[in-house]
């Protein structure tokens, strides 16, 4: 028998992108004969998704994973909406945000870590099911929150499935209070979140650029007013508080009673936990954001058709 060397198993995966152990499995049936090897992945239809990457992907599912005091959230990418509702998907999306909390959030690093429960990597998972649902599917992004003393709490907006949907949260809380205290405030902030999208935790954490150049409009339309300089001043500081309820975490009104600012709400939860929470951070992603979508010209593909 041939002896099947990575070579040659690198040449037939860009041949035909399928995933690494199904190339070494055709070489093997094929005893190391690329061309056959191409035409037995071909026959089992595994050939099939490098016709599909080139086709845009912005659709698919946003998905959670928690262990112990972490928590990754993950943006898989397909085609069609339709597919977010494929259970094959759905396993392989929830797979991958488990696989994150182990092999962390960069990409690369992910798609090479061992998908879980399969002798296959993310990457080869991710080829196996295009070639079974016929749809182009990337990983898009992904990210891991930690927290040291404390909770991890996620939130799925209108859910699919168990920690599948189209918007996901997670936020970090650091306290040494009742557990159940602090998954129900953290519950509660990533439903806020999802919500209202803030920009930051705290104006602190507020990138200075977004203040100055808000600032610098503020002045600009104040000046108009024909006011002293000084009042000027106080009305632009006014207004900046406002974009601060407007754009930070902590100083917007939690939309879970409409009236208590987000930081009041957490100081109170404080209290019922019986020692202080500190909102270290939270991570929010909305399916599809900043992805252009391919839209198609009917009637120009027709004319085209038509020479």
């Amino acid at each position: 028998m041939a002896e099947i060397t990575a070579a040659l198993v690198k040449d037939l995966r860009e041949k035909t992108g399928a995933g690494m152990m199904d190339c070494k499995k055709a070489l093997g049936e094929t005893n190391g004969d690329v061309d056959a090897a191409v035409d037995w992945l071909r026959k089992k239809g595994l050939s099939a998704a490098a016709k599909k990457a080139g086709r845009v992907a912005a659709e698919g599912l946003v998905a959670v994973a928690i262990k112990d005091n972490a928590g990754a959230i993950v943006e898989v990418n397909a085609e069609t909406d339709f597919v977010a509702r494929n259970p094959q998907f759905q396993t392989l999306a929830g797979g991958i945000a488990t696989a994150a909390l182990t092999a962390g959030e960069d990409v690369a690093a992910l798609e090479a870590a061992p998908f879980p429960g399969t002798g296959r990597s993310v990457k080869d998972e991710i080829t196996q099911a295009i070639a079974t649902i016929g749809e182009n599917m990337t990983l898009r992004r992904a990210r891991v929150m930690t927290v040291d003393g404390g909770v991890v709490v996620a939130y799925v907006h209108s859910a699919l499935a168990e920690g599948l949907g189209k918007l996901g949260v997670l936020v970090g809380l650091k306290s040494t209070g009742k557990r159940e205290v602090l998954e129900q405030i953290g519950k509660q902030l990533a439903m806020h979140i999802a919500a209202t999208n803030p920009q930051s935790v705290s104006t602190k954490d507020l990138d200075q650029s977004l203040v100055e150049r808000e600032r610098t409009v503020l002045t600009d339309q104040a000046a108009g007013s024909g006011k002293p300089a000084e009042i000027i001043a106080k009305m632009v500081e006014g207004r900046i508080r406002k974009f601060y309820q407007e754009v930070v975490l902590l100083e917007q009104v939690f939309v879970i009673d409409g009236e208590t600012p987000v930081g009041k709400a957490v100081e109170k939860a404080a209290k019922d936990a019986g020692a202080p929470i500190e909102v270290t951070g939270f991570v929010r992603f909305q399916l599809g954001e900043g992805v252009e979508k391919k839209t198609d010209d009917f009637a120009a593909e027709v004319a085209k058709m038509a020479g």
